[in-house]
């Protein structure tokens, strides 16, 4: 059933609530907070990269505060089985004697899942929580279990100490709606910081919203209006992270593999999203263009001509954004 004018600007004001919750604790990280909001409302997973200490734990705690969801952190370590994500049956017996399995839930159920510095566990271990991700199911022992509604993986990778680690393929990588990129706190916050963790104080974390209006919020962004001619735009974006031009001064030439079907999908529901939030029903031409470099970051892989110059994948989008004209289609 659609939506009211109405409906969607108490859940705009609601989400705009969330926003100033969250910035009561959580000092800067601007982009992480609303992106992982975009992320939530898209129904989509977020990859973080950031150095340590700078608060990927406490930003998916605080934003599961305020919106009454339920949290897990799992640390991602070498020796980290799939079932210690998911969960396994164990054999018991009850009060008659009787010995039957029973099935324990591992920390995957939850419906907010920090997945800490995934990138230090096995392929095997990472399958099982990219298999959750993307299926949004469990399969245990041949049961298969639904997980909870809404259900958001914000996963972290450590840009450092890359020793020992699995990094994640570039096509599982393209799973995630969007990748988030923490910078590191200015004077400014860093004297915030301290001030709100060492002092006396204690900050009280408000409930916003629940998980029924999650739902329905992720509903409201689905029916977000988008004209033919933002998703043209859109379009021309991914096409044009491909090398097709051969000129020598084409940025392109850096690129070995451009973005693919998922890169235009995260752009258009990382836009919806946006827009909700801004209280609009429509998606803008600024609503694609501010999330094109989470969308898109992750999905383009430069080629060996272009590490060794030192190109920045944020800067080839930033050209991208500036070349790709609203209106003239990229052949």
């Amino acid at each position: 059933m659609p939506f009211t004018p109405e409906q969607f600007e108490e859940m705009s004001g609601k989400l705009g609530l969330v926003k100033e919750e969250i910035g009561k604790f959580i000092v800067g990280q601007q982009e992480a907070v609303e992106f992982s909001l975009y992320s939530i409302l898209a129904d989509g997973h977020a990859l973080l990269e950031g150095l340590p200490g700078l608060g990927k734990t406490m930003l998916i705690r605080t934003i599961s505060e305020v919106l009454d969801l339920s949290f897990s952190r799992i640390q991602f370590t070498p020796d980290l089985m799939p079932a210690d994500i998911t969960g396994t049956s164990i054999l018991e017996r009850n009060e008659e004697g009787m010995q039957r399995f029973t099935f324990k839930e591992g920390p995957i159920f939850s419906q907010m899942v920090l997945a800490d510095e995934i990138n230090r566990a096995t392929p095997k271990t990472q399958s099982a929580l990219l298999e959750a991700m993307g299926e949004k199911t469990v399969t245990v022992l041949g049961e298969t279990r639904q997980m909870a509604r809404p259900f958001f993986v914000l996963a972290t990778q450590n840009p450092i100490e890359m020793e020992g680690t699995y990094p994640l393929p570039e096509a599982q990588m393209d799973r995630f709606l969007c990748k988030i990129i923490l910078p590191y706190p200015s004077k400014s916050e860093l004297k915030e910081i301290i001030l709100r963790t060492t002092g006396p104080q204690h900050i009280d974390i408000q409930k916003v919203m629940d998980a029924e209006e999650i739902v329905m919020a992720q509903e409201m962004a689905k029916e977000v209006v988008i004209a033919d001619e933002m998703i043209n735009y859109a379009v021309d974006l991914v096409s044009a992270t491909h090398n097709h031009s051969g000129s020598s001064d084409d940025w392109t030439k850096y690129v070995q593999y451009g973005s693919g079907p998922r890169g235009l999908q995260s752009i258009i529901r990382l836009a919806k999203a946006r827009a909700l939030v801004s209280g609009r029903y429509h998606v803008s031409i600024a609503d694609i263009k501010t999330v094109a470099k989470p969308a898109l970051r992750h999905r383009i892989l430069i080629n060996y001509e272009g590490e060794a110059e030192g190109v920045d994948v944020d800067g080839l989008i930033v050209k991208l954004l500036e070349e790709v004209r609203q209106g003239a289609s990229v052949q």
